[in-house]
């Protein structure tokens, strides 16, 4: 043999045995090496590490065939274990990463992409029974947007969180109803529509072109759409492009790797439609494109709380009805354009966006290495204001962007920076709250006012374009606003973090404000209501009302019992803000108030058929099965600080709140199956809600289930940036004369106040009987 191909042999007094080529005395180039255990490795090796390609065997008998790189698996390779389970794809340090498939002992098979060992990305997984659902993952479990068929023919296509059915949705049943509705955590729970089988089903054209709108969007536009002709096809091919390129890889085989319980299939009823055609994932709503234009479509708004059914309302579509009614909305709305929107063209809410975060990065980094210290009258004077222009190819200050080129404007820096440290708002985190890469998203204004509303994306934060008028007021009472904020931790009004203006060359101007969000909450708002305190025009149409409107006075069915102590706390704060606003001739000001209802105590004798089924059973096989879980109300605990998930909601200070009924000690709210929660006023705080007796009429067509509701409550009072200037004063002397004065919302200051607080405290709040 020659030199080239002679191998040397050396054995280790451990017991391994290499055969192979070697730099001194270390393994390198090409060799065998068998350790004492059995194990055996061939293949390259680089300076006495495992390099290059290789097949290695274990004693247990699993096997890898693929590349390494200093020791570990690391490049692509194909690893079948001992349990009979195969992987294929990408290795990084000894783990699947990248793109790769995988086959399971239990012939399940995911193919898609992994991070650091799991499922995380776009994905595909098949379950043995036949179920098959393609999406997003995250941490090994399905997370995000994503389509599952069950063998049943079960439909959902919709969004995922942690494994469970979450956000918005379209459930379609195998005997063919379909279900428009939000879901949290693997339970209905808000509003929805349902059409029977039979019905003639909406277009979900505009449905799925939102793969990453936000959830309320997703549903929003679904609800608007009533039955059309149509005939559908979806694919989730754009969803998971990457997908497609696990095609080289089906040549090669399958993977192994436990996902543990994060892949067991959800319950026959959770698993979604997917049809397997070259990892195209398609499903057909087919409808008959002969049936006359006019036909009506029975449906069923539905409202679910926690998987239980509480109001039905039926209802019947005419197509051509509703078109008319769409062309007059878009219409309206066509003329109700705010003037901040007209300034951006067709891009205005990217430039805007974009240039909110430049400018909120560029003055919060300025802001922040100045040494923290009180307050001074300069810092609320004209003199008080950060200035600066940002050309798109970027200058000396400002980096480049891709918008247009603007002036901003920042005001009062100093003073909102305090206010941020007022309520522990780290600089870091809020910029990247408002300035992240995940950007920020549109919301529908709830007024009149046309204003734009942004929400960051953690929830934390509404951004709202302001006029110059209440810009005005705002900068006037911001030296008394600011001294209110620091006097009393637990005021219920809008906590302002920052006010701004851009300006555009031309000499248009946008101005807006960044203030904290009262929702930002982990549990779901069934409801909203705007409340004033006036009864003139005060109501909802009903044809208006969809998941995310926001009610009004006349809309609101239910009084609010609440514990003596925490009923105290309220109403003695809302007094002492409204004559704060008072002092600054402030009104037109409301109670922000979001409902988070619990499923009903009294539904026992309902469920005795369901006594058998686990918790997280918890989605029907058909639309039968509404009742899914025994339901839990609330429960008031005694405050424990030790316990880390009681942290106060954001942009909340003050004491937690105590209880009459726990002996006047500091509460915390116990949701049985969800969480523990600190109750702070205006946040997770309990009460009872009860049908109030005028409202118990209701039509044939719909049938709310339950009287009395377990609720939490979340509130504010907002909209406090308007004054009783002379406008307003002919406006309540113009409506005097047509309406009962008490009853329009614009009187003078005073007596918005006293009427203010005595609709809350007499009709929404009232005392225990």
């Amino acid at each position: 043999m020659e030199d080239s191909e002679r191998f040397d042999e050396k054995s280790f007094s451990n017991g391994d045995v290499y055969i192979g080529r070697m730099k001194g005395t270390l393994p390198h180039d090409k060799g065998k090496y068998t350790w004492s255990d059995g194990t055996v490795y061939e293949g390259d090796w680089k300076d006495d590490k495992m390099s290059g390609k290789g097949l290695i065997l274990w004693s247990s008998g699993a096997q890898y065939e693929g590349e390494f790189s200093g020791g570990y698996l690391h490049g692509y390779g194909k690893l079948t274990t001992s349990d009979g389970s195969i992987y294929r794809g990408g290795w990084r340090v000894n783990v699947p990463h990248g793109i790769g498939w995988k086959q399971y002992s239990n012939s399940d098979i995911y193919e898609g992409l992994w991070k650091e060992g799991v499922p995380q990305g776009c994905g595909r997984y098949t379950w043995n029974n036949g179920n098959v659902y393609v999406g997003n993952w995250k941490n090994g479990k399905i997370d995000g947007r994503g389509v599952m068929k069950w063998v049943n023919g079960d439909t959902f296509d919709g969004f995922w969180l942690n494994g469970l059915m979450h956000g918005s949705g379209v459930y379609r049943f195998g005997d063919g109803g379909l279900y428009i509705g939000t879901w949290s955590k693997g339970l209905k729970d808000g509003k929805g529509i349902f059409y029977p089988v039979g019905s003639k089903l909406p277009s979900l054209n505009k449905l799925h072109s939102h793969h990453n709108s936000d959830d309320n969007d997703f549903l929003l536009n679904t609800q608007k759409h009533v039955p059309q002709k149509s005939r559908v096809k979806r694919s989730l091919s754009e969803n998971i492009s990457v997908i497609g390129r696990l095609k080289s890889f089906r040549q090669v085989s399958h993977r192994t790797l436990s996902l543990d319980t994060s892949c067991t299939p959800p319950d026959p009823a959770q698993d979604f439609l997917c049809h397997d055609s070259s990892l195209t994932l398609s499903h057909g709503f087919d409808e008959d494109q002969s049936e006359p234009s006019a036909k009506s479509t029975l449906v069923y708004e539905r409202e679910y709380i926690q998987g239980v059914l509480i109001m039905e309302r039926l209802s019947e579509h005419s197509e051509s009805s509703h078109k008319s009614k769409q062309q007059n909305k878009f219409s309206v709305n066509q003329v109700k354009k705010s003037s901040c929107v007209d300034i951006f063209g067709g891009q205005q809410s990217y430039y805007l966006k974009l240039n909110l975060q430049l400018g909120i990065r560029y003055t919060v980094g300025k802001i922040t290495p100045v040494p923290a210290r009180e307050v001074r009258s300069s810092d609320f004077g004209d003199r008080a204001r950060i200035r600066m222009y940002f050309p798109n190819h970027g200058s000396k200050f400002t980096p480049p962007h891709y918008s247009i080129n603007f002036y901003w404007k920042d005001y009062c820096p100093m003073v909102f920076r305090n206010l941020r440290e007022m309520f522990k708002l780290d600089a870091a985190e809020y910029m990247m709250s408002i300035c992240g890469d995940s950007g920020l998203r549109d919301l529908s204004s709830p007024g009149k006012s046309g204003s734009i509303f942004y929400l960051s994306k953690d929830d934390r934060f509404v951004i709202k374009t302001v006029k110059k008028s209440e810009l005005k007021v705002l900068l006037n009472m911001l030296p008394k606003y600011y001294r209110h904020v620091g006097d009393h931790e637990n005021t219920l009004i809008t906590k302002f973090f920052g006010l701004h203006r851009i300006t555009l060359r031309g000499g248009k101007k946008v101005r807006f404000v960044v203030m904290g969000n009262m929702f930002c909450t982990e549990l779901h708002i069934h409801r909203r209501y705007d409340l004033k305190g006036s009864s003139q025009g005060r109501y909802t149409d009903n044809d208006k009302i969809n998941c995310s409107t926001t009610l009004k006075d006349l809309d609101l069915k239910y009084d609010f019992l609440m514990d003596k102590k925490l009923r105290e706390s309220l109403l003695k704060q809302i007094y002492l803000d409204c004559k704060f606003l008072e002092s600054q001739h402030i009104i037109d000001y409301s109670l922000l108030l979001g409902l988070h209802f619990r499923a009903p105590e009294n539904l026992k004798a309902l469920v005795e058929h369901h006594g058998s089924m686990q918790p997280q059973e918890s989605l029907p096989s058909g639309d039968e099965g509404e009742l899914l879980i025994l339901p839990k109300g609330l429960l008031l605990v005694t405050h424990e600080p030790s316990i880390v998930n009681t942290a106060p909601g954001p942009h909340i200070r003050g004491n937690t709140l105590r209880a009459n009924s726990m002996g006047d000690n500091e509460v915390d709210l116990l949701l049985p199956g969800t969480a523990r929660l600190r109750v702070q006023l205006g946040v997770n705080m309990p009460a009872q809600a009860t049908r109030k007796l005028e409202e118990d009429k209701v039509e044939a067509t719909e049938a709310e289930l339950f009287e009395v509701y377990d609720v939490v409550l979340y509130m504010g009072i907002i909209d406090i940036l308007q004054d009783y200037n002379l406008k307003k004063k002919i406006e309540h002397a113009y409506k005097s004369l047509q309406f009962d004065p008490i009853t329009i919302s614009v009187v003078e200051p005073k007596m918005y106040a006293q009427r203010f607080i005595k609709f809350l405290e007499e009709r929404v709040f009232p005392q225990n009987p």
